[in-house]
């Protein structure tokens, strides 16, 4: 699968950091390198295929501007669309992420009740798959809680290749 991604600062990996122990009874936790903010999923078979779908998110952003985001809260997912549950997160607040997400929409089909309209909810992953009375004791052991606020400008997007865990190419705000 390939996305557009935004870059999580320093600051947002510190107050997931700080959570870690608090996530020790989910069975899969996100180490820091694998902190993503996800903008968009985009459609590509292979690398070809992808260099296209590159250019044209690129020109669907021209223009896009610096944007400001927000972590304030933990969040979870108790039932996503795919993959284990529960899911605990960092909710990202970020009217600019949105419209850049809604002008990825317009040029790639968004994934159903993941992307579309409201369904987009940016977030941090930090960790999911938790079972029976310890995952409940476990979402609740975080869920809601008030973390930082950390605020960041979001001055670049970049293309990330998760097959191989890699950056593929980068753009700067504004684009």
């Amino acid at each position: 699968m390939y996305s557009v991604n935004a870059p999580v600062p320093a600051e947002v990996k510190k107050v997931a950091a700080d959570l870690r122990p608090a996530l020790s009874e989910f069975a899969r936790i996100r180490e820091r390198r694998e902190q993503t903010l996800l903008v968009k999923r985009v459609p590509a078979d292979d690398r070809k295929q992808l260099r296209t779908a590159w250019q044209t998110a690129q020109d669907a952003l021209a223009g896009a501007p610096v944007v400001e985001a927000r972590v304030a809260e933990v969040d979870t997912f108790e039932n996503p669309p795919n993959g284990s549950s529960p899911v605990v997160y960092l909710a990202v607040e970020s009217p600019g992420l949105h419209g850049i997400h809604q002008r990825l929409c317009e040029v790639f089909d968004p994934v159903p009740v993941m992307e579309g309209g409201d369904d987009y909810d940016p977030h941090v992953t930090l960790a999911r798959d938790a079972d029976g009375f310890r995952g409940r004791r476990a979402v609740e052991n975080v869920d809601g809680r008030q973390v930082g606020p950390v605020t960041w400008n979001i001055e670049e997007l970049y293309l990330y290749d998760a097959e191989r865990g890699e950056r593929v190419d980068t753009l700067s705000l504004p684009a």
